[in-house]
């Protein structure tokens, strides 16, 4: 297999690090290591691999309503951190040279993001891991996502999600939702289907990024998605 794209970003929910058992902890490791494992199957194809993650299996600051907002936010940061370090060691387990930066500084555990840093990484076959957000509040990981793929000059962003495209309305609410193979973005943005928050879905157009929507279940999915497989809905910038 021959991948269709010489530099990905891939967005992963911070949710789909828990995996569906209640273990207890924020991570499962039965989810992280073939993720990663699936992760250097990319690298080894030759395909450069940036990785924004979310951190909602860790926090959610709408879970705390009455916390101010800048707060809240700061703390979904921190949270996105600890999921990049535990992809961090996994892909070093995995063998894959894996950096990890952040929006701003956290002492010793990643470098300050810059991007001609994290373009180096990247040129030089190693992933680079993106976290702490934007480093401001009022932005989401789909937004960091955005904003870095549009710096990084990625050919798409691979969005994993726990459902399988784009549909017409939430599957998990309406029976009746059809999946959408293909959209573009400005009709994605217009209808509210939820690819991704409104700045973010902005960035993408404005910067001509495609994006790839498709379910990281199974883990198969990321091959077949790199390597240009009709897998999911693809939306266009």
């Amino acid at each position: 297999m021959q991948p269709a794209y010489r530099r990905i970003l891939l967005k992963l929910s911070g949710e789909a690090l828990a995996g569906e058992k209640d273990t207890g902890f924020c991570i499962d490791e039965q989810v992280l290591m073939p993720l990663c494992r699936s992760i250097a199957r990319m690298v080894e194809m030759g395909v450069e691999v940036a990785v924004v993650c979310g951190g909602g299996n860790i926090w959610r600051g709408r879970a705390v309503p009455e916390m101010e907002r800048t707060r809240a936010d700061q703390a979904g940061m921190l949270a996105t951190v600890i999921n990049a370090l535990a992809l961090q060691d996994g892909l070093i387990r995995s063998g894959v040279k894996a950096e990890l930066f952040t929006a701003f500084e956290v002492g010793p555990v990643s470098r300050r993001y810059r991007r001609p840093d994290a373009d180096e990484v990247l040129s030089s076959g190693g992933v680079a891991l993106l976290a702490a957000g934007t480093g401001s509040p009022f932005f989401s990981t789909d937004t960091t996502a955005a904003l870095r793929a549009a710096e990084l000059s990625v050919d798409a962003i691979l969005m994993a999600k726990t459902i399988d495209g784009v549909y017409t309305a939430d599957p998990k609410k309406d029976p009746t939702a059809t999946l959408i193979p293909e959209i573009t973005a400005s009709e994605a943005l217009a209808k509210r289907l939820g690819v991704m928050d409104a700045a973010a879905m902005a960035l993408c157009m404005d910067n001509h990024i495609t994006i790839r929507v498709f379910a990281m279940d199974p883990l198969e999915n990321l091959i077949r998605v790199v390597c240009g497989e009709n897998l999911g809905s693809t939306v266009i910038a």
